[in-house]
């Protein structure tokens, strides 16, 4: 699996699967993420608000592959921030998965008012060995200025909601000069948007030999991102990890940035309340 660096050293696997909504049991999570390691995946990505911490970690400890090859992350959610329980959510994550460190903590969501508290319990924790890296979920530019003014670790990725409706290019712009990893989240669309019947996926795949979806995960890679692709099928993993043998001319991306719409699925940042 191809690794991006991070700005601590850390090796992250360009290619993650999401686990939000994956499953409707845990044991059905369970199955979906032991397949996806068995298809090749490296990269598991979950949080407490998906409420499968629990099977997630126990398909990475089942799985008999070795802890260090898999790249685990999950996320902070706003109410252990108000509730000032940074810590305790943490140690809680780690608990539900049985795992020993986490090479990704995110925090979720920014709270108003409370970057520079959270950020700096954050610290603690990467300060602490027991997350390799940390970062920041659906943080906006002025939110990562914000943090920046006290922080004395930058954060390693922001994770966001990206895809062709929604190319964030001045965010994505902003964290590669602070040297910040871009991931993307609902990278192939979902109920809400659909953006993969465009006749601009299709002609680039047509060319490619490539299907629209695999065409928009390049995308994110020839951008320079991460990205979280979410399936439970053992084809459709094993589909998107087929990426690595083509790549995006700069028409290609050109044509593919033109789809924008500044189109959001999930909340605003700047609006979410907890």
């Amino acid at each position: 699996m191809l690794t991006k660096r991070l700005n601590n050293g850390i090796e992250i696997p360009v290619i993650g699967l999401g686990t939000y909504k994956i499953g409707r049991t845990d044991e059905e999570t369970y199955r979906a993420v032991r397949m996806a390691l068995d298809a090749g995946y490296r990269h598991i990505d979950t949080a407490p608000l998906y409420l499968n911490e629990k099977p997630v970690g126990r398909a990475i400890r089942e799985s008999g592959i070795a802890r260090e090859d898999i790249f685990v992350t999950t996320k902070l959610w706003g109410t252990e921030i108000l509730s000032n329980r940074i810590q305790e959510a943490f140690d809680t994550s780690l608990l539900n998965m049985g795992l020993d460190y986490l090479d990704l903590y995110l925090v979720h969501w920014p709270v108003k008012g409370k970057l520079d508290f959270t950020w700096q319990a954050m610290e603690q924790i990467y300060q602490s060995g027991k997350a390799k890296s940390i970062g920041l979920s659906n943080h906006l530019v002025h939110h990562i200025e914000e943090l920046l003014q006290k922080a004395t670790v930058v954060p390693a990725v922001n994770q966001v909601e990206l895809h062709p409706y929604l190319t964030q290019k001045e965010l994505v712009d902003y964290c590669s000069r602070k040297g910040i990893v871009v991931e993307s989240w609902r990278t192939l669309g979902s109920g809400k948007v659909h953006f993969l019947e465009e006749e601009t996926l299709k002609e680039i795949g047509r060319k490619y030999d490539k299907t629209p979806a695999q065409v928009v995960l390049r995308w994110n890679l020839d951008r320079g991102l991460v990205v979280i692709a979410r399936s439970s099928d053992f084809h459709r993993q094993k589909e998107n990890l087929a990426i690595f043998d083509f790549q995006l001319t700069s028409e290609d991306l050109a044509l593919i940035d033109m789809l924008n719409k500044d189109y959001r699925t999930g909340f605003h940042p700047d609006e979410i309340t907890f």
